[in-house]
C-alpha cells in the first residue's frame, strides 16, 4: 500500500492538481482588498473620534489642576504663566506639580493645550483647537474646551 501511495503522490504532483491558479489568487486578492476599502473609513472614523474624546478627558484634568493650583495660590495661573504654572513653581503656597507629567499638557494631534485667564466664560479656560490647529471645526477638527 506504501508504494501505490507514493506512486499516485508523485502523478498528482506531475499533473499540478495541487496549490491555487494565478486566477484563484487574484480572486482571494480581490475580496481581501474591497474587505480592507470598507472597514478602513470606519477605523478612522472610530480612531478621530478616540482622540477627540481623549482631549476631552484631557482637559477635564486639566481644570482640576487648575482648580487646586487656586486653592493653594488663591488665583488662576495668568495668560503669561499658562499652563507650565502647573509644573514649574510660581510662587510662595505652590505646592506642585499639578499635573503628574508635563506630556498631559498636550493634545492628542501633538500640540500643546491653550489656556487664557480670564476665559470667555469664566476665570480661565482650558481649550485645543482639534485635530486641524484651526478655531472652529467639525468632528475629530471640533475645538474641545473646558467651558
Amino acid at each position: 500500500m506504501g508504494q501505490a501511495h507514493a506512486r499516485r503522490l508523485a502523478r498528482r504532483l506531475d499533473t499540478g492538481q495541487d496549490g491555487f491558479s494565478l486566477v484563484e489568487l487574484l480572486v482571494v486578492l480581490a475580496i481581501i482588498g474591497m474587505i480592507a476599502s470598507l472597514v478602513t473609513p470606519q477605523v478612522l472614523g472610530y480612531l478621530g473620534r478616540a482622540k477627540g474624546e481623549t482631549a476631552r478627558i484631557q482637559v477635564k484634568n486639566i481644570v482640576q489642576a487648575v482648580e487646586l493650583y487656586y486653592l493653594d495660590l488663591g488665583g488662576y495661573p495668568t495668560s503669561e504663566q499658562g499652563l507650565a504654572a502647573l509644573v514649574q513653581p510660581t510662587g510662595p503656597g505652590w505646592r506642585g506639580p499639578y499635573v503628574r507629567d508635563a506630556r498631559g499638557l498636550t493634545d492628542p494631534w501633538g500640540r500643546a493645550y491653550l489656556y487664557r485667564s480670564p476665559g470667555s466664560q469664566g476665570p480661565y479656560e482650558v481649550y485645543s483647537l482639534g485635530s486641524d490647529g484651526q478655531m472652529g471645526g467639525v468632528g475629530d477638527a471640533a475645538d474641545v474646551a473646558s467651558n
